[in-house]
């Protein structure tokens, strides 16, 4: 039994959790339509101005680029000084890279376009870390669930960004007198700059300060080290890491590449725009249910059935035409909603394993990761399909999402035979 100081502690905290949760949400909301605005023109704004489909897609890579970039920065403010100052940073510097990726779009130089870009990166590198904060005051049978809300939460804003982006938002373009391609990220700015302020007003307290996450700052340097000897030693941690890489290979890869794929199939800038928002309504919309799944059958189990979900979806997308967006559609939702299993679960595995002031910096090394892996892959997507055709991608990405079903598979029999 608790005595009366503990309950009132266990309210107190869990008021706390729900109040934490919704600032999160508030912010996730401007700053997930920001991201996907600007990423969703960034392929064919890059192809426009060089006439090169591998510049293109080098530009739209730089976001993942960005947010790897960004991950151990941030985790480095927010183990010395607490999740909001580093959520902040991640959005301001944001602002700053969708007010160059517009300059691009205006001045028709290319070297604007994926800097601009980068600091985009390190907007979604902040909206990545933010998962980690909504389970840092959750007791431990809620956090697959308090994860997979707040990724939940992504979904309104994620899905409005492509369609806003290259729909309205070229309105506003056109408004200014700048071209088309400009809107995205006038809109993309002015998003980031809300979500920093809901974030630097009402992410009070932090809550690693609560739960006493915050390490010294000399300790900073020799912490990222024992960090990732913690991380890549523990068998949950690799598990972990080796799903969120895979998902973010995939998810990446196919998707880089799709917005200039359908428009070779002639399809409308706003018709592009809304089949990449169908994709992320699968990576976003059914997280609360992944979160309840992880819940009731094991992050391990879920991890499995997200890698069968890449294996179908990118071999869907595999035998799409460019004239098919309905095929690319169901390919790509299937990709996003795996993602969102490998994501959530192996999320809810890091959360659980890792434990006092240096569980920051393993977060910020599995997200390093994950980020790192996926700008490769947005890179790579456009010398393949250079190289051979979207399909060819597809159908290779999809042979990735093997792996976390066999990893699962060897994990459970090591631990049946153990």
């Amino acid at each position: 039994m608790f005595k009366e100081s503990e309950l009132k502690d266990l309210d107190k905290n869990a008021d706390l959790q729900k109040r934490t949760l919704r600032t999160l949400m508030a912010g996730l909301v401007p700053a997930g339509a920001a991201i996907t605005s600007a990423y969703s023109a960034a392929a064919v704004l890059g192809e426009e101005i060089t006439g090169n489909e591998t510049f293109g897609a080098l530009a739209a890579a730089c976001l993942t680029t960005g947010a790897a970039l960004s991950t151990l920065p941030l985790a480095k403010i927010m183990a010395a000084r607490g999740r909001r100052p580093g959520i902040v940073t991640g959005y301001v510097v944001a602002v700053f890279g969708a007010l160059l990726a517009m300059i691009a779009a205006i001045t028709e130089v290319y070297i604007f376009l994926p800097i601009g870009i980068l600091g985009v990166g390190v907007g979604n590198g902040a909206n990545l870390a933010a998962r980690y904060a909504a389970a840092d005051l959750a007791p431990e049978e809620s956090k697959a669930s308090a994860i997979g809300n707040l990724v939940w939460a992504s979904t309104i804003g994620s899905v409005l960004g492509p369609s806003l982006g290259l729909g309205p938002a070229k309105k506003v373009g056109d408004f200014l007198g700048a071209p088309d391609l400009a809107g995205p990220y006038i809109i993309s700015g002015l998003l980031f700059l809300l979500a920093a302020l809901t974030i630097r007003k009402w992410l009070r307290p932090d809550p690693l300060v609560v739960v006493g996450g915050i390490g010294e700052e000399g300790e900073q340097k020799t912490s990222f080290k024992e960090a990732f000897r913690k991380l890549f030693s523990s068998r949950v941690g690799r598990l972990s890491v080796g799903s969120m890489v895979v998902g973010h290979v995939v998810m990446v890869g196919v998707m880089t590449m799709t917005p200039l794929h359908l428009k070779d199939g002639g399809h409308q800038l706003e018709i592009v725009g809304f089949v990449i928002s169908l994709h992320i309504i699968g990576m976003y919309a059914f997280s609360p249910l992944v979160g309840v799944l992880t819940q009731k059958i094991g992050a391990k189990s879920v991890i499995a059935l997200g890698g069968l979900l890449l294996v179908v979806g990118a071999e869907l997308a595999s035998h799409a035409d460019p004239e098919d967006s309905a095929g690319v559609f169901v390919g790509l939702f299937l990709i996003g909603l795996g993602w969102s299993f490998g994501l959530v679960a192996s999320s809810t595995l890091i959360a659980s394993e890792f434990k006092g002031s240096e569980k920051v910096r393993i977060q910020g090394l599995a997200d390093l990761a994950m980020t790192a892996s996926g700008g490769i892959a947005g890179i790579g997507s456009g010398l393949v399909v250079t190289l051979t055709d979207y399909q060819t991608l597809s159908h290779y990405s999809g042979i990735l999402g093997l792996y976390p079903v066999i990893t699962v598979v060897l994990f459970l029999l090591a631990e049946k035979f153990r």
